[in-house]
């Protein structure tokens, strides 16, 4: 089994992870011929969960027995230590070592003295490979075609909305249509509150199918209740958001494309899947 690759992009990488630390205290990485996928899918709250697959390496070399795939479990926290100390380095290498008969990713990091000394830096991150039968059991949620796809307001906005609506009720609808518009709502017995932003931005994601463009009301709104708490646990990405589309799959799922970087260049992107919660008055 064997593992080697330069980092291209450190500071893509940091953010990625600087988020995911933030929801979780480990994370599991998926190592295959063609791509990294950074997996947060841990029991919490709400059950979010959160997949990535960014354009970081370079020099990509991957062997093992398993169709040349590997999947390893590690502290978020480690890795993201190392990750800030090597945001300015010019030369970052990762590899599969073992140190003590216990399985790590070795970083092997250049930088530079003031006096322009070049020197090397070693940190391990220690890891847990999982069984290829544990692996397969990593799966993506399954999601129905979205009702709506719009594009959020800057998450910072969002979350100040969100952290005063939280203070009310641990549920927050979230309602969208086809014309720009977004609403975040709660209702109690005792209070109903809602805040509307118009002039937003419909993405096409897909052409439609000539049935759909025919049958489509952009009026009409499709809405989804989530855990307040979980919404905000989403919004700690807003550290490295610089677009975010929202599809929301009515009753089902809301899913969050996270962009760093323009939408379309290469970089990364985070998907958060935030279960819905069923009102028991729409059964």
């Amino acid at each position: 089994m064997r593992f080697r690759a330069s980092i291209e992009n450190v500071p893509t990488f940091s953010k990625i992870m600087q988020s995911i630390e933030k929801l979780s205290k480990t994370c599991t990485i998926r190592l295959t011929e063609e791509t990294i996928r950074i997996i947060c899918n841990t029991a919490n709250e709400g059950g979010v969960q959160v997949w990535s697959s960014p354009t970081i390496f370079s020099e990509y070399r991957i062997e093992s027995n398993a169709n040349n795939e590997i999947t390893l479990v590690l502290a978020t926290e480690a890795l993201l230590h190392v990750l800030k100390s090597a945001i300015s380095s010019p030369e970052v290498m990762v590899k599969l070592a073992k140190r003590n008969n216990v399985a790590c990713l070795s970083f092997d990091i250049v930088t530079q003295t003031k006096q322009g000394k070049k020197v090397q830096i070693a940190h391990d991150v220690k890891i847990v490979i999982m069984k290829p039968t544990e692996a397969e059991l990593l799966k993506e949620p399954l999601c129905p075609e979205p009702d709506v796809h719009i594009v959020l307001p800057p998450l910072q906005k969002l979350r100040t909305v969100v952290e005063r609506l939280r203070s009310l009720s641990d549920v927050i609808g979230i309602f969208a249509n086809g014309s720009g518009q977004l609403k975040l709502a709660i209702q109690t017995e005792r209070i109903k509150s809602d805040t509307l932003w118009t002039g937003l931005t419909n993405p096409v994601m897909r052409e439609p199918e000539p049935a759909e463009e025919h049958d489509h009301d952009p009026e009409e709104f499709h809405a989804v209740l989530i855990s307040a708490r979980s919404l905000l646990k989403f919004l700690t990405a807003h550290v490295i958001a610089n677009t975010t589309i929202a599809c929301i799959c009515a009753r089902h799922c809301i899913i969050l494309y996270v962009y760093i970087g323009s939408v379309g260049e290469p970089g990364g992107v985070l998907t958060f899947y935030l279960p819905a919660i069923l009102d028991e008055d729409e059964d």
